[in-house]
């Protein structure tokens, strides 16, 4: 199973009202572990950027210049998802500034099961804990000592490495060598050395059955 764990970085929190895209990273995984396969790319979101959120993610109005617009990226990055599943943590968020950004260029919007939410997971597996990507860093033991500032590559390539754990870690399908690499032994019979023993008999002594009449003859009305 093939999807792709994806993180975008914005100018804010609405696209209804103005903010948009300014980074996307994913990172594709197969049966939950990362192939090496990756998307990155900033874009230049032809507006000013808020200082809120050049504080979060560090890009800068003057650095995003220089970069394509989204609809000149948009092919390559439909292309790369194609029609695999997108996780993101807290979906909704990088779902509704995906969509818009594509809707406002005449494309078809990806529909809502297309999404996995890692938030939404988290919160299922651990009620009423704190479900931030970095708590989960921590509560998994996945180094984010480079994550200084939001980075959506960075995020989406952490975000993978969570999502494995909470799908069940490392023993998820009992094995990490992917299917086709799988080898099975089988073992052969184990042959062990046993001392040979002469067989014990098994017909009655004439003692035995003399003893056994005498206690035929107390038993009243007996069958034998």
């Amino acid at each position: 199973m093939r999807e792709i764990v994806f993180d975008t970085e914005t100018t804010g929190f609405d696209p209804f009202n103005g903010d948009r895209v300014v980074e996307i990273g994913c990172v594709v995984v197969e049966d939950y572990l990362p192939t090496g396969e990756v998307y990155h790319v900033y874009i230049n979101p032809e507006r000013d950027m808020p200082t809120a959120a050049e504080n979060i993610h560090g890009l800068s109005e003057v650095f995003l210049k220089d970069h394509p617009t989204f609809s000149e990226i948009v092919g390559e990055f439909r292309d790369f998802c194609g029609d695999m599943k997108l996780v993101a943590h807290n979906a909704e968020f990088d779902m509704k500034f995906i969509n818009w950004e594509m809707e406002n260029l005449g494309f078809a919007p990806y529909p809502t099961n297309r999404s996995v939410d890692t938030l939404a997971i988290a919160r299922r597996k651990f009620p009423g804990a704190n479900n931030t990507l970095d708590a989960l860093c921590k509560r998994f033991s996945i180094d984010n000592s480079n994550r200084v500032k939001h980075g959506a590559l960075l995020d989406a390539e952490l975000l993978a490495d969570v999502y494995l754990e909470l799908m069940g870690g490392r023993q998820t399908g009992l094995s990490l060598v992917s299917a086709s690499d799988e080898k099975t032994v089988i073992a052969g019979p184990t042959i062990s050395e046993r001392p040979f023993r002469e067989p014990r008999p098994h017909c009655a002594s004439e003692e035995e059955l003399n003893r056994h009449g005498e206690f035929i003859k107390n038993i009243d009305k007996s069958l034998w």
